[in-house]
């Protein structure tokens, strides 16, 4: 059985329905302060590359080539062990994808969440 797979951003209040609590940023978020973050991990190896993120922006117009790329670079080695990880913490227990971004389902974390259970952990 698949566990519960959902993102949002990290500014929002904690929920006991979060399950495990993953930053999936490769930079901290402004203004957050670990105790309030209320992590359970941070694994910034799981997000774009800086170049992929520069040259997305953050543009929705570019999302479905930002979701091509970033899939990609899932398989990469850099990214392929963090991907790993990430797949069997959603295969033990709800798990809460975390970001710092204002449009989260434009984000790295709503493309984990789906390819996470699209293709099942």
């Amino acid at each position: 059985m698949t566990a519960r797979i959902a993102y949002r951003r990290i500014y929002e209040e904690p929920s006991p329905q979060d399950g495990r609590r993953v930053l999936v940023d490769r930079i901290w978020p402004r203004g957050m302060t670990k105790a309030d973050a209320r992590l359970d991990e941070w694994l910034r190896d799981v997000a774009p590359s800086t170049e992929l993120r520069t040259w997305y922006g953050h543009d929705p117009e570019r999302f479905a080539e930002f979701r091509r790329r970033y899939l990609a670079e899932l398989r990469d080695a850099g990214h392929r062990e963090a991907a790993g990880h990430l797949r069997e913490l959603a295969a033990q227990d709800a798990l809460t994808l975390l970001t710092a971004t204002r449009d989260v389902d434009h984000s790295q974390a709503a493309v984990l969440a789906g390819w996470l259970a699209e293709s099942g952990p």
